[in-house]
């Protein structure tokens, strides 16, 4: 039954949510979209991908560089994204593309406020997940292979980024325990353990749903 329902996974920066949403991905076999889902996104809006990488998880403020983005950022005129600024105009495509991919069946989709786009799906599980800022960092230095304090910068940054984001374009808030159905602390369970949990927990809300 966890093998029919949609997970969205949040995440804090180091924390492998990312590798959690692909192992549970494969272990149930269905798909798993990160940045495919930029690609996808761009393709079927008619916006310039760079676009989508430019922005993604990063609201942006910025008057003048919207201005200067939107004179090459459209590939069709008939796009319905045309009159709209352009960090809206990149959200609005990736919100109709999550929807787009739930609807094909289901799947894993990392990040972009996915849980807030299928909010009215009643087959998702919303999961966030989280880990202690050392062992965050600890995993972007050797990723990355950064010093230990250009890590703990690196990840406090781009969470900041992420909640700002989610915050933004979300009418709910990144990290909170009520924006999703299910917190895990991959410190204390490991990112196969956080596969298990969420498989679990997939399955029991699926045999409630009937």
């Amino acid at each position: 039954m966890a093998k029919n329902m949609i997970y969205t996974i949040g995440r804090q920066y180091g924390s492998g949510g990312k590798e959690i949403g692909m192992k549970l991905a494969e272990k149930l076999g269905i798909k798993c979209y990160d940045r495919e889902l930029l690609e996808r996104a761009s393709k079927e809006s008619g916006l310039c991908q760079e676009l989508f990488e430019n922005h993604d998880e990063k609201p942006t403020n910025s008057f003048l560089y919207s201005l200067v983005m939107d004179t090459y950022s459209m590939g069709y005129s008939s796009s319905p994204y045309m009159d709209i600024p352009i960090n809206h105009k990149v959200f609005l495509a990736q919100f109709d593309t999550i929807k787009k991919l739930a609807s094909e069946g289901p799947c894993v989709i990392v990040g972009r406020c996915a849980d807030y786009a299928l909010e009215e799906f009643d087959n998702c599980v919303n999961a966030f997940i989280l880990a202690d800022l050392e062992t965050r960092a600890k995993r972007i230095s050797k990723l990355y292979n950064m010093s230990l304090s250009k890590a703990t910068d690196t990840v406090v940054k781009t969470d900041k980024r992420r909640a700002s984001y989610y915050n933004y374009y979300s009418n709910k808030k990144w990290g909170d325990v009520h924006s999703y159905h299910i917190c895990i602390d991959s410190t204390q369970v490991g990112t196969d353990g956080a596969v298990d949990i969420l498989i679990q927990f997939g399955e029991l809300k699926a045999k409630n749903r009937q």
